[in-house]
């Protein structure tokens, strides 16, 4: 195998390949990275595939073939190699067991790993539907920072996807907080309805790693298959995942329907004061807020510790309230929301709220919303 290739075109395609390379393999082989360089349809293309049993990434790349072939490299190393090349064309050589990757006055020789031992990577489900992919990126963004990291929980470290029709919905919850959001996207059958629980870290790297192209297409194998797996492509990329088992909460009747209190705040100002105040917080010491008309006060920190206070304007409708947060957890979700104004919407201060963007028009109700559970502050 023997082909030239743009350096930075092949940094790229490899570092986005090795994100999908195991920490730990199991197996030797799959810490490396496959190396196909053929003609396909006439054009010459250099495919990058990685996988690690769980989830796959391939892309392809124009090159100059000389010699067609198959090579499978250490992918890490190939990755740190590749992304410190000078800016000029590189050249890899393979023949049997080594590869020399030249660029310039560079040269590296890599030991290869044995292609006949590397597994057959999934082939993509088919296409569901597809959707802008900024809009999908932002939308994982939202949703992704909710999701639990308590593996001992798999299915609350998970996003779930529900698919209904033209409309899309994420939510994702590690008990304390739940993230929503809806958008529309373009399925291929208009009366489908689907439901999927997709790694949230797998979710929000792809999504973030495919806003190269215009759409991301959404692949998902139907029940019969039984093979669980969620495709996602746009690009010239692809990967694929395979689903988390288990039963996701039944979320839709954990967000309330009517609010005693409503508040909206500057988001970038709220922001600013929730990282002040809560410097002199002691770890899991919650954020307490008191809201009344005009009027925020936030407090945190008591008696003999140390204290902070600070005011901001507020516009309030309904009663005076007041609730304490996680500092951490009301950020995150103040980080998420599209608005310059937050919303907050109380029932009690026992009970969640819900934060939003303030909507541009007040008929419409916001894509994305954000529940939190307060934190009961002893009497």
């Amino acid at each position: 195998m023997k082909f030239r290739v743009e350096r930075d075109v092949l940094a790229d395609a490899v570092a986005w390949t090795a994100r999908a390379l195991p920490v730990r393999p199991s197996v030797p082989v799959l810490a490396g990275i496959l190396l196909d360089a053929n003609e396909d349809e006439g054009t010459q293309k250099l495919k990058l595939s990685s996988f690690d049993y769980e989830v796959s990434a391939q892309v392809s790349v124009d090159i100059d073939v000389e010699e067609p072939g198959t090579t499978l490299v250490s992918g890490r190393l190939l990755a740190e190699i590749t992304r410190n090349l000078p800016p000029q064309t590189v050249e890899i050589d393979a023949d049997g067991a080594k590869v020399v990757v030249s660029c310039g006055s560079a040269k590296f020789t890599l030991l290869t790993l044995p292609v006949e031992d590397y597994p057959t990577l999934p082939k993509m489900p088919q296409v569901t539907g597809s959707v802008g992919s900024d809009v999908f990126h932002a939308a994982v963004s939202q949703v992704a920072v909710a999701a639990g990291r308590d593996d001992t929980l798999p299915m609350l470290t998970g996003v779930r996807v529900e698919i209904e029709g033209d409309t899309l919905t994420l939510a994702s919850t590690d008990r304390y907080r739940l993230a929503v959001r809806e958008l529309t996207w373009t399925p291929e059958n208009p009366g489908m309805s689907a439901v999927a629980l997709v790694p949230a870290k797998t979710l929000a790297d792809t999504a973030k790693s495919l806003t190269s192209g215009a759409e991301v297409s959404i692949a998902l194998s139907d029940a019969e298959s039984g093979e669980g797996m969620i495709g996602f492509e746009g690009g010239g990329r692809r990967t694929t995942t395979r689903l988390l088992d288990g039963e996701f909460p039944k979320y839709r009747t954990l967000l309330p329907d009517s609010f005693g209190s409503v508040a909206e705040v500057q988001k970038a100002e709220f922001m600013e004061a929730v990282k002040r105040v809560s410097l002199v917080a002691e770890r899991n010491t919650p954020l307490r807020l008191s809201f009344s008309q005009g009027r925020l006060v936030l407090e945190a920190g008591t008696g003999d510790e140390a204290q902070a206070v600070e005011a901001l304007d507020s516009e309030l409708e309904g009663e005076d309230i007041q609730i304490a947060f996680n500092s951490a957890f009301l950020l995150d979700g103040l980080n998420a929301i599209d608005s310059d104004i937050a919303r907050l919407q109380f029932t009690t201060s026992t009970k969640p709220a819900i934060i939003t963007g303030k909507p541009a028009d007040e008929e419409s109700s916001s894509d994305y919303r954000y529940l939190i559970m307060p934190v009961r502050l002893s009497s």
